[in-house]
């Protein structure tokens, strides 16, 4: 690698609803594959899954640039959790 030149970091960032948090496309779902006869769901939580590439070549401010991106714009931090997971 050239001195100076940024690494290609490759993460996902999964967001899903707090546990006590209603969710009505989950249950909408789980209606919809009850009528098409999946009778054995019990239950579905919906969620929403971004798959980031950074320019960077350490993990920690990788993870840190993350941390910022989600908390400011990505999830609702009120209603939502998200998981980082670097896949490179």
């Amino acid at each position: 690698m050239l001195k100076g030149k940024k690494q290609i970091m490759k993460a996902r960032v999964t967001v899903s609803l707090k546990i006590d948090v209603l969710d009505p496309q989950g249950k909408a779902i789980l209606n919809a594959l009850n009528n098409l006869t999946f009778n054995n769901v019990r239950s579905v939580r919906q969620g929403k899954i971004f798959d980031i590439i950074l320019n960077e070549n350490d993990i920690k401010a990788a993870k840190e640039q993350l941390e910022a991106i989600c908390e400011k714009l990505l999830v609702n931090t009120v209603i939502e959790n998200y998981h980082i997971e670097f896949l490179s």
